[in-house]
C-alpha cells in the first residue's frame, strides 16, 4: 500500500521542477515534489561560477515572482546584475520557492512503475516510502547525462579523470597541473576558476578552433520559447533543414562564443590553449599523467577534466531503468518521444528539461524554457482530472 497519494508527482526540484510546482499550485492541482531543491546546482556546479542566463529568464509561469521583483525586494535593480552568479541564482530560487509556498520532499525516487490495475504510477523512494500518483512529471535536467565519449575513456587511466559536473571542488587545486578536454564555455570557466584557486598550470585541448570572446545575443530566444504556449508544435513542424539552421544559430551563440567577462581571467601565463588537438595516449607514470596529443605535443599533468558536455540517453535515468515502463516508452535517438504537452507514450508520464530538446528545440537545455513546459504540462494534468 502507498504511504501517500497525489494527483501529480514532480520528480526533480531544479528550475523546471519548481516552475511546474508553481503552475500546479496556481491551477489547484495537488502535487508532491520529490528532490532536494536546486541540488544539482548546489552539488555539481562550482562556487564562483557565473551563468549565461539573462535576468529575464525567471521561473514564474505567472510572471509575478520574477528575478526583477526579487531584486526589487532587495532594493536592487537589473542594472549591472549580469552576469548572474551561481550564488545569486540559488538565492533567487530559494526566494521563489518561499514566495510560492513550494515544499519539496528530500526524497530520491529509486523506482518508478506504472500500475496495471488503475493506470496510476507507483514511486518507491530511498526511504522505503511509496507514493502513488495519477500523473508524473520528470524534470531530470542534466544530472543523468554527462557525456564521456567511449573512445576518449579508452585512452585514459581509470580514476584519473572527472567530468566537469563531478569536479567542482577546487580547494586542493593549488600547485597542481590540469588538462581540460573541451573547448566551450565550461572548459574555459573551469580553467579560470582553477587558476584563481592556485593551480600551477591549466591546458585546454579541443579538436576545433577556439571560440571567440564575444557578447552573445539571446534576445531572439525568448519569443520563440513563448510561442510554445499557443503553438506548441511549431518547432516539430519545421523541416530538418530549418531545425538544423535554428540549432546552428543557438550553437553559434552558446558554443561558438565565450562570455567577454571570462577573457581577462583566461589571459594568464598559466593557461595554455591547444586548439585542433586531441588526446592520443595517456600514461600514468609514478602518479603523473603523461599525455600525447594529436599534434605530437606532450603534456604532463596531475588530473584530466572532461568538459565534454551532456548527451541524453533516457535509459540512464535509474528509476526508469529499474521500473516497468522503459520497454513501452517510445524513444528516438535516445530521447523520449513527446506529444504537444510533453507527454510520453505512457499516458500521464511527462518529461521536460534536456530530454525535451529533440521535440521542442534546443532551448529546453536552458532555464529560459521552464515556464513554457510548466504551462503545457499542467494544462494536460488538469485535463486528466
Amino acid at each position: 500500500m502507498p504511504n501517500q497519494q497525489t494527483d501529480l508527482l514532480i520528480v526533480g526540484a531544479g528550475p523546471f521542477g519548481l516552475a511546474i510546482a508553481a503552475q500546479a499550485a496556481h491551477l489547484g492541482i495537488e502535487y508532491l515534489v520529490a528532490g532536494k531543491p536546486m541540488d544539482f546546482w548546489r552539488r555539481n556546479m562550482p562556487p564562483g561560477m557565473f551563468l549565461r542566463s539573462s535576468w529575464d529568464w525567471h521561473l514564474d509561469p505567472l510572471d509575478v515572482h520574477t528575478i526583477e521583483n526579487f531584486l526589487k525586494s532587495r532594493g536592487q535593480t537589473t542594472a549591472g546584475i549580469e552576469p548572474l552568479s551561481l550564488q545569486f541564482y540559488l538565492e533567487y530560487a530559494e526566494w521563489f520557492q518561499k514566495q510560492k509556498g513550494i515544499t519539496a520532499r528530500p526524497l530520491i525516487v529509486e523506482r518508478l512503475d506504472r500500475s496495471v490495475e488503475n493506470q496510476s504510477f507507483i514511486a518507491t523512494t530511498n526511504t522505503g516510502e511509496v507514493i502513488e500518483a495519477r500523473s508524473v512529471a520528470l524534470a531530470p535536467g542534466f544530472r543523468y547525462f554527462p557525456n564521456v565519449p567511449e573512445e576518449l575513456k579508452a585512452r585514459l587511466p581509470a580514476g584519473r579523470y572527472e567530468h566537469t559536473c563531478e569536479f567542482v571542488d577546487f580547494s586542493s587545486a593549488a600547485d597542481k597541473r590540469y588538462l581540460i578536454v573541451g573547448g566551450r564555455q565550461s572548459a574555459f570557466e573551469w580553467a579560470a576558476l582553477l587558476v584563481e584557486a592556485g593551480a600551477h598550470s591549466v591546458y585546454i585541448s579541443h579538436r576545433h578552433d577556439s571560440p571567440s570572446f564575444a557578447v552573445s545575443d539571446w534576445s531572439w530566444v525568448e519569443p520563440l520559447v513563448d510561442r510554445m504556449n499557443d503553438d506548441p508544435n511549431w518547432f516539430r513542424r519545421l523541416s530538418q533543414d530549418e531545425k538544423d539552421t535554428l540549432n546552428r544559430r543557438l550553437w553559434a551563440e552558446g558554443r561558438l562564443k565565450l562570455e567577454t567577462w571570462l577573457e581577462p581571467r583566461i589571459r594568464n601565463d598559466r593557461v595554455k590553449v591547444l586548439p585542433r588537438t586531441e588526446i592520443i595516449k595517456c600514461i600514468d607514470q609514478n602518479g603523473e599523467l603523461l599525455v600525447t596529443l594529436s599534434d605530437g605535443q606532450q603534456v604532463t599533468c596531475d588530473q584530466i577534466v572532461l568538459a565534454t558536455g551532456y548527451k541524453v540517453e533516457i535509459g540512464r535515468i535509474p528509476f526508469l531503468a529499474n521500473g516497468n515502463m522503459l520497454a513501452e516508452l517510445d524513444t528516438r535517438n535516445g530521447f523520449p518521444v513527446l506529444d504537444e504537452f510533453f507527454q510520453t507514450s505512457v499516458p500521464g508520464l511527462f518529461i521536460t528539461s534536456m530530454p525535451a530538446t529533440q521535440d521542442f528545440g534546443p532551448f529546453f537545455g536552458f532555464t529560459v524554457s521552464v515556464r513554457a513546459s510548466a504551462k503545457r504540462i499542467c494544462k494536460a494534468v488538469k485535463a486528466r482530472d
